[in-house]
């Protein structure tokens, strides 16, 4: 079994109802989801002029190997209508695989690590609370750390 940190959001629609479908077509296409942190309401990193976000960070088993995993996450994307148009633009479901197992993988299509976590407030808030001390195979840093050390200054906060 293999472990995957993902991060779903978006900022279109009905985000907490598209959130809690994306979680059950992860779970349908063979994810067992045994964490999943609060939502957290994010302002948009990288193109402002659109609505704010809502995230969550999972942590999910699978059997898949990650470039199938991959493969089954963009399906789901695609199921629950994302167009890929806009570089960081609005969107109604968005999932990204933040780490898989301790593996460090660079191909074409996927980079693991995710190459930008310890960047983003938005990533890192979310997956602080389920996995604070799951450290960063490539920084040697945990999460916790990371979070502490980021200088992205996009307010993130948790939803009541």
């Amino acid at each position: 079994m293999n472990i995957s940190y993902l991060l779903i959001g978006g900022n279109q629609q009905d985000r907490v109802a598209r959130l809690a479908s994306a979680r059950g077509f992860i779970a349908s296409a063979g994810g067992k989801i045994l964490q999943a942190s609060a939502l957290y309401e994010t302002a948009p990193w990288g193109k402002t002029d659109q609505p704010d976000f809502l995230n969550q960070a999972l942590r999910v088993a699978t059997e898949q190997d990650a470039p199938a995993w991959l493969l089954t996450l963009l399906d789901i994307e695609q199921k629950m209508g994302r167009r890929r148009e806009e570089k960081y633009g609005p969107r109604i479901i968005d999932i990204d695989i933040l780490f898989f197992n301790n593996s460090i993988i660079r191909l074409p299509r996927l980079t693991i690590p995710h190459p930008e976590i310890q960047n983003r407030r938005f990533a890192l808030t979310p997956l602080e609370e389920i996995a604070p001390d799951l450290i960063h195979p490539v920084l040697g840093l945990t999460i916790r750390e990371l979070l502490a050390e980021c200088t992205d200054p996009l307010a993130v906060k948790k939803r009541s």
